[in-house]
């Protein structure tokens, strides 16, 4: 059997460079065009058992290396990568001639199942793709992976503030990773070699909360039957994080400012303090300015944790970060339970990206779990993953599909220059009058939905 050839085109050379890497591993030649005309050229020189083309080019992009094929016969499966994982986008590229089309960013699993396909369409032998190498399990922070911006911030704040000594309070909603950045804080500050120690603040009962930050003596109420370390104990030297810290009763909130103040605690049922050695990082869902003033908590002690606050971005809020976190978490879930999936269909994927996932990550990974466990095929639909057809936009005749990806592809094109209408009519190969008619028609869509 020969050996397989592969065209990559992109006019990124990074984004080149990473897909080269991902299918490094393959048994096939891999060879990369920077340009649509490029790309043209090579497949008009040489037979590709696949390609893979970005949607977005200069020049006509993934659209037209496809009408160039058709054109002149070439019958070379292409693989189309958009940043639009929709339906519309999926339809005019069915109707284009795409072999398939696959979501950014790119996941290897994906990439690697449709290149599959496609070999086998040019005569290639599906054992000729090697198996890839066990994934390393990625380590306790994986989640806070991610290119998009509100991230990018986060991850500027910890690295500044892990080395400082400083209290830090991380706001978010439930289930967005605000133990994940305490953890991140801990271990990439000077007490790493030290304990971490949580407490949730919103699981136990008020009665024993005291007890359980500053431990107690044998016979300090009933059922102390000996002496007990608390939380501040327990992390002495290294980090307390105390999880939720807006559900603290405001009786024990003046006992923890006073041992913060005075580095010290006094067990309960004893007078005599013991000094400790903390950093604090506390965490809550709340608006603790807010709670403030209604008067369920203390504003000397929200001045004593909030030197340094991080906010977490919502998940719907991140973008991209979403799919790369839900591939990662579907890889650990098939490892985990010995599954035989391998990937999201691409309506999950829309699904995914549509749904609003107000319990955030940790909701994902309710769903992303349940699916796993259940499913009986490779690849998981909407309906594997409790997410309904009303998470799915509507499927529209191919001429309406058409018009609403030409009107993204020039918009995309726009931005890509800047709003340079001259550059993009250019680049387009079309009249600048076209680009100057869709600009009005722009203008009269946000009229109307105004």
């Amino acid at each position: 059997m020969p050996k397989g050839r592969i065209l990559i085109v992109d006019d990124d050379p990074e984004q080149l460079e990473l897909l080269s890497a991902l299918l490094s591993s393959t048994a096939c030649e891999i060879q990369t065009a920077d340009s649509t005309s490029a790309a043209t050229q090579a497949l008009a020189r040489a037979r590709f058992h696949a390609a893979v083309c970005d949607l977005v080019m200069p020049s006509g992009g993934g659209a037209e290396i496809l009408h160039f094929a058709r054109q002149h016969g070439i019958q070379t499966p292409i693989i189309i990568l958009t940043g639009y994982a929709d339906a519309h986008i999926a339809e005019v590229c069915s109707g284009l001639g795409a072999f398939d089309f696959v979501a950014k960013p790119v996941d290897r699993l994906s990439l690697i199942a449709v290149l599959r396909r496609a070999l086998l369409r040019s005569g290639l032998i599906f054992e000729e793709i090697p198996r890839s190498a066990p994934r390393v399990r990625p380590p306790a922070l994986a989640y806070l992976v991610g290119a998009s911006q509100p991230m990018g911030e986060v991850f500027a704040q910890i690295a500044k503030v892990a080395e400082a000594s400083a209290n830090v309070c991380i706001y978010g909603e439930s289930g967005t990773g605000k133990e994940l950045v305490a953890q991140a804080i801990h271990s990439l500050g000077p007490r790493r070699d030290r304990p971490l120690v949580v407490l949730d603040c919103a699981s136990i009962p008020e009665g024993l909360m005291e007890s359980e930050l500053f431990g107690h003596v044998k016979g300090a109420f009933t059922g102390a039957v000996a002496n007990k370390r608390g939380k501040f104990h327990a992390a002495d030297g290294g980090t307390l994080f105390l999880d939720e810290i807006g559900e603290l009763p405001v009786a024990l909130q003046v006992k923890l400012l006073r041992a913060l103040q005075e580095k010290s605690v006094v067990r309960v049922g004893d007078t005599r303090p013991e000094a400790v050695d903390i950093r604090v990082l506390a965490a809550t869902n709340k608006e603790l300015e807010m709670e403030i003033r209604r008067g369920t908590f203390r504003e000397d002690l929200f001045y004593r944790l909030n030197v340094v606050n991080i906010h977490l971005p919502p998940l719907r809020d991140r973008g991209d970060d979403l799919m790369v976190i839900a591939k990662y978490l579907l890889n650990k879930f098939a490892e985990e339970f010995a599954s035989k999936v391998r990937g999201l269909s691409p309506n999950a994927v829309i699904a995914i990206r549509k749904y609003n996932w107000p319990g955030n990550i940790r909701q994902l990974e309710n769903h992303l779990k349940k699916g796993v466990v259940l499913a009986d095929k490779a690849l998981l639909g909407p309906e594997d993953l409790g997410l309904t057809p009303d998470e799915l936009p509507p499927i529209l005749p191919l001429a309406q599909a058409k018009e609403e990806y030409q009107r993204r592809y020039i918009n995309e094109v726009l931005a890509r220059n800047n709003g340079n209408r001259t550059k993009t009519a250019r680049d387009l190969g079309v009249d600048p009058r076209t680009i100057f008619r869709h600009l009005e028609r722009e203008d009269e869509l946000r009229d109307e939905n105004k």
